[in-house]
This record gives C-alpha cells, sequence and structure tokens, in this order.
C-alpha cells in the first residue's frame, strides 16, 4: 500500500494569505490523521516574482500557527532539496524526454510573433486564442523547423521555450475527492510552456516532477489549479507515471463576507481586519501589514476558525484543539462551494480560547503589556480585574482597552456621553452618595450598592438617573462589568477622588 506524503507547496512571492495557511493546515491534519508524513517545499521557479524574506515569513507563519512539517528546506529530509530553485538540473531531464519522445517541442516564437498570432486569431473570430493543436503548425517551433535548423538556432543561443503537445480531442479525466468526476477535452487546453528560455521549469513541469519524486500520494490545493489539473494528468502520463498519479483534492474558496469573490488584502484594509497569519514587512518596500498575531488572536484559536472555512464535523461541535482536529478531520467533509469569511466569528472564537486560559498566564501576559506602558501593579489586583472582565473581553489587550480605568487615572472626562443625563439636581445626587461612601468602613462591593440604595431611596430616584452618571464618574464611559466591584477593586480612596474631580467639573 503507498505511503501518505502530503505537501505544502507556496511561493515566496509575498506574504502568505490564510487561504494558503488553510490550504497548509487541511494537508497537515490529513497526514497527520493517516500517519503520514507532511512535506514543504519551495516553489520558487518564478524568479522575477521572488520577493526577499517571503520563504522565512511561510516559515515563521506556520510555525506560530503549530503547524509542523517533517520534511522542508530548513530540515531536510531523503527527497531534498525541497527548493526548487535547487533542482534545476532535475526538470530539465524530464524536459528533454518530452521532447525526445515527440510529447514536447521547443519553441522560438518572440513576445511579438506571440501578440501578433493573437490579434489575427481574433480577427478571426476567436475569442480566447491559444497556442495549440492547430495554432502550432504556423508558428516557429521544432514541428514546423527542420532538424538541422532547429539544432543550429540553439547551438546559436536563440531563446527557446519548451512547450507540451496536447493531443488534439481526447477526455482527460480526474477523480477529485471533493469534486467527483472532472472531465476536460484536450482541444480545450493550450499548449503550456513547461520550460522557460531562462533555464528554469513552469509550475506546470515543476511540481508534477516534484511530486512522483518525492513520492506525494495525495495533492490538497486551492480551486483555482483546477483548470491545470488535466494538463498535470497529462503530465503523467506522458512521464509514464499513470500508476503514481496523487489523489487530487481542490478546495473551494475563502469568499468576502459578502460572498462575492475571493477574499482579498483589500477586503481587509477596507472592514477592518487582518488577512495574513503574522506581521508582514516588505523588505523592499518597507510595506507592514499586521496579522491574526498583531491583532490579539491566539494561534489555536486562529486554527480552529481557519479549519471550519470549507470542512465541518459533521456535527454541532465548534471547539476543536489541533490533537482533536488531526483525529476528527476528513477530506470527504470539506465542501464544494466557497465560504464566506465572518470576522465576527472569528473573534467569538478567540473569546473562546481566551476564557480557556489559565488565569496566572492571563495575569502575566496583562502585566508585561503594563510593564511596556510603565505601569505596575500587583498580580493579586490584576488577577481582580481579570476575574470582572473575563467573560467579556475578546483578545487579551481589551482588559488594557476596556479596562484601562483600572490602571490608569482619568484625565478629562468625555461630557458628551452623559450631558442629557445631568439634571438640575444631580450635582447633590452624587454629592450625597460620595459622603455615604466615605463614610463605610469595609468598602466591599455589597456595602457599595448598599449604599447606592440607600441614596435612591432618600432622593426617590430610578436607578436610570443615578447609576450612569456614578459608573461615568468611576470610569469615564457608560459600558462595563459590575459598578460596585469595580467600585471595590479601584478602592475608597480612588472611588472618593473620581466622584469629587466629577463634580468639580460640572459644578
Amino acid at each position: 500500500m503507498r505511503s501518505v506524503r502530503l505537501r505544502f507547496a507556496p511561493s515566496p512571492t509575498g506574504p502568505l494569505h490564510i487561504g494558503g495557511v488553510r490550504t497548509a493546515l487541511y494537508n497537515y491534519l490529513f497526514a497527520k490523521k493517516s500517519k503520514g508524513k507532511f512535506i514543504l517545499r519551495i516553489e520558487d521557479t518564478d524568479q522575477n516574482r521572488y520577493v526577499p524574506g517571503a520563504e522565512k515569513y511561510i516559515i515563521d507563519s506556520l510555525s506560530w500557527c503549530g503547524i509542523e512539517f517533517d520534511e522542508g528546506p530548513e530540515i531536510g529530509g531523503e527527497f531534498g532539496p525541497y527548493r526548487q530553485s535547487e533542482r534545476k538540473k532535475i526538470y530539465e531531464k524530464y524536459a528533454q524526454q518530452l521532447v525526445d519522445e515527440g510529447k514536447a517541442y521547443y519553441a522560438f516564437d518572440t513576445p511579438d510573433e506571440l501578440e501578433q498570432m493573437r490579434k489575427n486569431m481574433k480577427l478571426s473570430g476567436v475569442k480566447s486564442p491559444q497556442y495549440n493543436s492547430i495554432t502550432r503548425n504556423s508558428m516557429k517551433n521544432s514541428l514546423t523547423l527542420s532538424k538541422d535548423e532547429v539544432k543550429k538556432r540553439i547551438t546559436s543561443s536563440e531563446k527557446y521555450v519548451i512547450r507540451i503537445k496536447v493531443p488534439r480531442n481526447e477526455e482527460i479525466k480526474l477523480n477529485d475527492t471533493i469534486r467527483g468526476w472532472v472531465s476536460i477535452n484536450s482541444n480545450n487546453l493550450d499548449d503550456k510552456v513547461i520550460f522557460k528560455s531562462d533555464g528554469m521549469p513552469t509550475y506546470h513541469l515543476a511540481n508534477v516532477v516534484d511530486d512522483y519524486l518525492m513520492k506525494i500520494s495525495h495533492v490538497v490545493r486551492g480551486e483555482e489549479w483546477l483548470p491545470s489539473a488535466p494538463l498535470h494528468i497529462l503530465l503523467y502520463n506522458y512521464l509514464g507515471w499513470e500508476k503514481e498519479i496523487p489523489v487530487f483534492s481542490h478546495l473551494p474558496l475563502i469568499l468576502k463576507p459578502e460572498g462575492n469573490g475571493k477574499l482579498s488584502k483589500r477586503d481587509g484594509e477596507r472592514l477592518g481586519f487582518p488577512v495574513f497569519p503574522i506581521l508582514w514587512e516588505n523588505l523592499t518596500t518597507g510595506e507592514k501589514y499586521d496579522g491574526y498575531k498583531e491583532f490579539g488572536f491566539l494561534p489555536e484559536s486562529f486554527i480552529n476558525m481557519l479549519v471550519f472555512l470549507g470542512w465541518n464535523p459533521g456535527n454541532e461541535k465548534e471547539i476543536f484543539d489541533l490533537e482533536e482536529l488531526v483525529q476528527t478531520f476528513s477530506l470527504e467533509r470539506i465542501g464544494k462551494s466557497g465560504a464566506k469569511f465572518d470576522f465576527e466569528k472569528a473573534k467569538w472564537f478567540n473569546q473562546k480560547y481566551v476564557r480557556k486560559l489559565p488565569k496566572d498566564l492571563v495575569v502575566k501576559e496583562i502585566s508585561d503589556y503594563l510593564a511596556k506602558n510603565n505601569l505596575e501593579f500587583t498580580n493579586d489586583y490584576i488577577e481582580k480585574v481579570c476575574d470582572l472582565f473575563l467573560e467579556r473581553v475578546v483578545f487579551i489587550k481589551d482588559f488594557w482597552i476596556e479596562g484601562k480605568y483600572f490602571f490608569e487615572d482619568i484625565n478629562g472626562y468625555k461630557f458628551s456621553l452623559v450631558q442629557k443625563r445631568i439634571k438640575e439636581n444631580s450635582f447633590n445626587h452624587m454629592q450625597t452618595l460620595c459622603e455615604k461612601l466615605k463614610k463605610i468602613e469595609n468598602f466591599s462591593s455589597i456595602n457599595v450598592e448598599s449604599v447606592f440604595a440607600e441614596v435612591l431611596e432618600e432622593f426617590n430616584l430610578k436607578m436610570s438617573m443615578l447609576l450612569p452618571l456614578f459608573r461615568f464618574a468611576l470610569t469615564n464611559l457608560l459600558y462595563g462589568p459590575s459598578l460596585y466591584s469595580i467600585a471595590e477593586i479601584i478602592g475608597k480612596e480612588k472611588t472618593i477622588n473620581r466622584i469629587e474631580n466629577f463634580l468639580k467639573e460640572i459644578s
């Protein structure tokens, strides 16, 4: 029986999009569930689009996500090297084999000649001009030139590419795990370039050769590669590897939140969410984009969210750690339709994971964050704030954003928030409350609430007439956790001072 081996094969032409991370995750989960191997292969054949730092970014992103590979550029393996740029001579051999067997050919057409061919075809009514079984006969290639002429052009270092010779009017089929049988007539395929003038293969030849030599059993990749799959099947057949064709699974797209089209970087900029896993900084342009890590997501919640963009477990369970996903995952439960991205759902996942964190870890994270802002509080104090906010926060940074008033004094009240709530007797009501609070010996939330109730009764007030002003005086906000607990945590002195400062500003 064939060993299970899967690969994730990104191109270092920019930052790794969350769609790419999902592809890596699905490969990883299936490999691990099948007791197989997960390989990272860097497909850097397109040297013109290579972006410095992109390969390291890919590796760092997978590492943050907890997706570990068994073979790859940094750790090696028996099927290396794992960068296609380091495998150049391997591809040349197979390209030459295809030419020698009449399954590929040299093409010497210049860019201008190719453009003229396309123009002529459009003038003839052909909407999508192709270099194919018909047009190849009128072009400058080794099928139309004499052997001597071909040899002369090659020995004189004239630029050429190698194109696959696609047969005419043949059905090419593949059985996709997600989409079932896919069939395409070869007349709809063009004679793709498989070897470029710079001596490097194109993706089509390189990925087929590498998958064969690295004994890849399953190819799990994005649906954008589905139109190329028949060509890859043809290459397997031409090279005599029919029995080694991997099982294909073409994943659905991750769609914009509106559902109309593929999720892009622009959508993140437009709607205010990241589309990369970690911080991306272009070393050439200085361009920077925060990732999910910098936004405050935990890697476990990010992975949990990502796996549901196209897959479901077949039940109502939504929270899975990585090991549970390995045990539960199956390619058969991946849907055909694109999955709409929902950032609110992503935050929901993170909130669930933040609540599960050990309290001492949360306290340390907050303590470290405060230290960066030159603020220092005891762990006991921070723990009390944690207890009050844990059910409310989405990110650990929210303890600071939402509860800033626990750690800093209020400098200037936003009176526009409460202007309509301040009535003729509000000053008197708040002053009475302040005086009663001063008399509390045991300044607990229960006693603060009791005093507040006394003031309501004394002036025959509804809670809505005084509580918002009390909250505003302590927090500069009109929402938050239990106000009486806030008073207990910040203590009697700060509670009294803040009410008195509030009274000074409205007097």
